[in-house]
């Protein structure tokens, strides 16, 4: 299996599916070459972390066909183009259904397979109808009334039914396999799957109601990759991987390109692996401005943690005095054996909507993270925030990531590997502004299993 995620937190979360399933993976920042694949193989799954959730069509025409083409060339059967588990995009930024349309001829294959839940994250969709968790433990609300993604700085999502939502960007058409579909016995599900693409489907939206989805979504998914001639393009949320996981793949899937069965017969997702070792202080950047994320900083603050408003328009700005005195003042608190979260969580004017404003920023925390482990190395730090971890950790030119630990479902501790910077072998957490519980930034510390 191949993938390519449009932002490094939902990438991770791919890998520690994969790994936590037995697969031999790593998550590289960019098509990787002979020798990084020799240097981190034999690989199972070759993913690329990318940032296409941040780019404009125009972007994603001038960066997705080179990837694309790299993951094809690894011989995988299944090529997932992963986006996030709430599936925020817009026609001008993100494009989900452009994407599609580059895949489509760079892999020259079709149709996609679109998987559009992930329950482990409380997303789920019904009868193609989007809804997702309020943080952990919170209520269900249809997309469209989501109290967070409804009101995203960048893609308010204000369409829950994902044929709607990606006929916007140009993917019309999409057939939906709901849960009545599902509930069939499995000659049934086989024979509609197969109808709705002799008709001519372009893309089908399978429900995912229910976490015993995603076992029968698999068996159908790996039906259609025995059929077809090129790699299997699947789209969505982990849940597509995690789907292709549970399906018993071991007689469709055959050998992998060493010979050796490939290990995807694996369990239903579960628990993931928390096995982290103690570590003393820790730094996290937080750009997210959602609520969890803002629960996440308060309850740092009330642990002990020295806590930083960042003045997101001075760092955009490249305004360089601001950014040293910020970095001496993190220094200085790590020095005396603290804690430190610098967050943008309570800031009034975020600036997010005017252009190239959200890489700008991510940058910016980019390098105040390289300037403050330096000074002071580290053993585990963090971002939070789906586009400040993507543009942050891309702007290092790091060569990997691989899996460490998994603190909470969908957030991912992974090591960097970035040699001759100071983040090198670093535990790095990676989290979207959604993910975690509110304890998440203090676990981060003791999180050892």
């Amino acid at each position: 299996m191949a993938y390519y995620g449009d932002d490094f937190t939902g990438s991770t979360d791919t890998l520690a599916t994969v790994v936590s399933a037995g697969w031999r993976a790593a998550l590289f920042l960019d098509v990787p070459t002979a020798d990084d694949l020799a240097c981190f193989g034999p690989l199972d799954c070759v993913g690329v972390a990318g940032t296409a959730r941040a780019m404009s069509p125009v972007e994603m025409d001038q960066a997705l066909p080179r990837v694309l083409r790299g993951l094809a060339a690894t011989g995988a059967d299944v090529v997932h183009y992963k986006t996030c588990s709430t599936f925020d995009s817009a026609p001008h930024i993100g494009s989900i259904g452009h994407a599609v349309a580059i895949a489509w001829r760079e892999l020259g294959t079709r149709p996609a397979y679109i998987v559009g839940g992930q329950p482990n994250l409380g997303r789920y969709c019904i009868f193609a109808n989007l809804y997702a968790r309020a943080g952990q433990g919170g209520q269900v609300y249809r997309l469209d009334r989501h109290p967070t993604m409804s009101r995203h700085p960048v893609t308010p999502m204000d369409e829950a039914d994902l044929r709607v939502h990606l006929a916007r960007q140009g993917l019309a058409g999409v057939a939906s396999f709901d849960t009545e579909m599902l509930a069939q016995d499995e000659s049934a599900r086989v024979a509609r799957l197969d109808a709705l693409i002799g008709a001519g489907a372009p893309a089908v939206l399978f429900d995912v109601a229910r976490t015993a989805d995603l076992r029968r979504i698999g068996a159908l998914l790996w039906h259609r990759q025995a059929m077809g001639q090129g790699p299997l393009l699947t789209v969505g949320p982990t849940g597509a991987v995690q789907a292709l996981l549970a399906a018993d793949t071991a007689d469709m899937a055959g050998a992998g390109s060493d010979g050796s069965i490939a290990p995807a017969a694996a369990s239903a997702p579960g628990g993931l692996p928390a096995a982290g070792r103690p570590v003393s202080q820790t730094f996290i950047i937080a750009g997210s401005r959602s609520p969890i994320t803002a629960r996440q900083v308060a309850a740092a603050e009330q642990a002990g943690f020295v806590s930083l408003v960042l003045d997101a328009a001075a760092m955009a700005g490249r305004d360089g005095d601001y950014a040293q005195a910020l970095a001496n003042r993190i220094v200085q608190a790590l020095r005396e054996g603290r804690s430190v979260v610098a967050h943008s969580t309570s800031s009034d004017d975020s600036g997010a909507s005017r252009p190239g404003f959200t890489r700008a920023l991510a940058e910016a925390c980019g390098r105040l993270m390289t300037d403050v482990l330096a000074r002071h190395p580290l053993a585990r730090a963090g971002f939070a925030g789906g586009d400040t971890s993507s543009l942050a950790v891309q702007s290092w030119g790091a060569r990997a990531l691989t899996f460490a630990y998994a603190p909470s479902p969908g957030v991912a501790v992974c090591r960097v590997h970035a040699p001759g910077h100071s983040a090198d072998q670093v535990e790095l957490m990676l989290k979207g502004g959604q993910m975690g519980p509110p304890g998440l930034f203090v676990e981060l510390l003791a999180d050892a299993g």
